[in-house]
């Protein structure tokens, strides 16, 4: 059988069971010939489940058939090598590998030019300097010079760090010029990929987690101020707490929000809420 097309963009997926659902039907249409068991055969699999298993995520896919899936839907050396991304950010063990397969995946040309905002948006959360440059626009003595604001961040980032952060934030408009031409926080909300989500919290509070350890030895405890209370507390309660530490980070945020003064400094709060040990049903 002669080469056929890829029927449908990959590089606009973030799930490979997807694309695998979306070829197929494509491919279907195209050859009303083209069964199950005709791909199985391409990509050398003798289960007739195979298929149906790995597009509705029972079966993951190993290396090896992969590399069998990717030959089966004639994919070019840069769609394999995107394709092996996007399995091992599906079913990577640890967010270190997660966040290994993301950075395959957002460095890809043809994936920054279908899917930008969405590289951005995930950016936004997982790299702290990110939320910190968008609130330090907020000060009156705000300059987009990226040295000015290499300068103000604490710790002190390099120029290019804060150049691509501002052109981030603004390519996802979260900051935006105003009558006057300065650049100010705009209230945009910034949703990430759903296939990504859970990665980009997960960077997000651990980046922010670090900054508040390091700011034990790089601030005063004028200039900061921790709190720690170890607590045991029966299981029923954990609902409730979270909903008390909610209702006090809204209440904080309000409070910063309605402040008269003008902003003066960037801070990050962090309101935590971790076990330190395992429950009695464990044991």
């Amino acid at each position: 059988m002669p080469n056929q097309p890829t029927p449908v963009d990959l590089f606009t997926y973030l799930d490979y069971r997807a694309f695998i659902r979306d070829w197929f039907e494509a491919r279907k249409r195209s050859d009303k010939r083209f069964t199950h068991r005709h791909f199985l055969g391409l990509a050398g699999f003798t289960s007739s489940s195979a298929l149906i298993n790995v597009m509705s995520g029972t079966r993951n896919l190993s290396p090896e058939s992969t590399e069998s899936f990717a030959r089966a839907m004639e994919l070019d050396p840069e769609e394999r090598a995107f394709f092996r991304a996007l399995v091992a950010l599906d079913q990577a063990a640890t967010d270190d590998e997660r966040n290994e397969a993301w950075a395959l995946i957002s460095a890809e040309r043809r994936f920054r030019s279908a899917r930008q905002l969405d590289g951005e948006a995930v950016r936004f959360l997982s790299q702290w300097v990110m939320p910190a440059i968008h609130q330090l626009a907020a000060r009156d003595d705000f300059s987009d010079d990226p040295a000015w604001i290499a300068a103000a961040l604490r710790p002190v980032v390099s120029e290019d760090v804060a150049r691509e952060a501002l052109a981030s934030l603004q390519l996802l408009g979260l900051l935006a010029r105003d009558e006057g031409g300065r650049l100010r926080p705009a209230n945009v909300s910034v949703v990430t990929p759903r296939e990504v989500e859970h990665l980009a919290v997960c960077n997000y509070h651990r980046q922010m987690a670090t900054r508040a350890l390091e700011s034990v030895a790089a601030f005063p405890a004028e200039e900061r101020h921790l709190l720690g209370v170890t607590v045991a507390v029966p299981a029923e309660l954990v609902p409730q707490v979270k909903q008390e530490l909610n209702r006090m980070q809204a209440r904080l945020l309000d409070l910063c929000d309605s402040a008269e003064a003008p902003a003066d400094r960037v801070y990050q709060i962090n309101l935590q809420f971790v076990p330190l040990s395992n429950s009695r049903s464990e044991a």
